[in-house]
């Protein structure tokens, strides 16, 4: 049974195409926020990102970019669990017995399946469709108390709750009432879900073809800068009122960014720039951008080339990680009867 104080936080990052600065907005900069209060068990989901297809060496290449991204933005392998999602092979067995848990109408009504697979649904890979089973397994394979979330992935959170529940339920007469927590999300700041440069209504993805649409973790300065003037806006000075961003997706992203950044809050950057034209926000936009990102990525592209010493944090944080997962599974074999 676990303890009210469960403080243990998991999370992932895909390795899948170029890290960008919704990545790391988005999750790895709260990742380093969380350290110093959690326990924290951060992964690289490579089964994740192998639900569609994947070069071989690209993904192998990503991973260790990953890892390069995680210790470049601040994580301290010290205070924290990183490891490969694959090297710890309980994650897939215990996703295989929530396929069992889980069911065909909780999978059905998960709008990321239908997003991703798009028209050409009978195609998707089985993966894919069972992407959230595997999701429940990473979390409650640690018995995670909190899982770092966005409004966009509430949902994956909902069903493994209901995974949970139902694992409990199932089991209570056998020794499962209350064995996996019910993980609660911890609500990431709202600026942090950054949108497409060219497209404020977007999420900001690794898989949109214009690679103008995003800012990359690799970036250099001047094409930040390039990126930046050429986003896209509207022909409308800056507003002068949050109220006013509500109908201006492009303008809000660009203010969400320099806010997340730089840690000053929306409401002064809108009075400080209000009724100015946007190529003089753009500038200092600029500016914040390269201050914050070029240690990172200068960092990033160092640790990158010792691949020996992210070797060696990856293998320290698969010991850590399989330790714990290694109890947990054995219980769960036990509750349900397998040999």
């Amino acid at each position: 049974m676990q303890s009210s104080e469960n403080k243990t936080v998991f999370s992932g990052v895909q390795p899948t195409g170029s890290l960008h600065i919704g990545n790391y907005l988005g999750a790895i900069k709260n990742f380093v926020d969380l350290q110093d209060n959690y326990e924290c068990i951060y992964c690289i989901v490579d089964l994740h990102a192998i639900t569609v297809w994947q070069d071989p060496r690209t993904l192998k290449n990503n991973i260790v970019e990953v890892a390069a991204a995680y210790l470049a933005s601040g994580l301290d392998p010290n205070k924290v669990t990183i490891f490969v999602q694959s090297t710890v092979s309980a994650h897939s067995e215990l996703a295989w017995i929530f396929n069992c848990v889980s069911r065909m109408g909780w999978l059905n009504r998960m709008t990321q399946f239908k997003e991703k697979s798009g028209k050409n649904r009978e195609n998707a890979s089985a993966g894919l469709y069972v992407y959230p089973n595997l999701m429940a397994s990473d979390i409650l394979l640690y018995k995670a108390g909190y899982v770092p979330v966005g409004d966009d992935q509430k949902q994956h959170l909902e069903i493994t709750r209901d995974i949970a529940k139902k694992f409990n339920n199932d089991f209570s007469a056998h020794g499962g009432d209350k064995f996996f927590p019910i993980p609660k999300p911890l609500i990431l700041p709202v600026a942090s879900r950054v949108m497409s440069l060219r497209d404020g209504t977007k999420k900001m993805s690794k898989s949109d073809n214009s690679s103008m649409s995003r800012i990359n973790l690799l970036d250099d300065n001047d094409l930040i800068r390039k990126k930046i003037s050429k986003a896209k806006t509207d022909p409308l000075p800056l507003p002068n009122s949050q109220e006013d961003l509500r109908q201006r997706p492009e303008a809000a992203n660009l203010i969400n960014i320099f806010s997340s950044l730089s840690g000053i809050k929306k409401e002064e950057i809108i009075v400080k720039y209000s009724g100015k034209q946007f190529s003089e926000f753009k500038s200092d936009l600029s500016d914040v951008m390269i201050r914050e990102l070029s240690p990172i990525r200068d960092e990033l592209i160092r640790l990158k080339k010792d691949k020996i010493f992210i070797e060696k944090v990856l293998n320290e944080g698969r010991a850590k990680a399989e330790e714990r997962a290694l109890k947990v599974i054995k219980e769960v074999r036990e509750i349900i009867g397998l040999w």
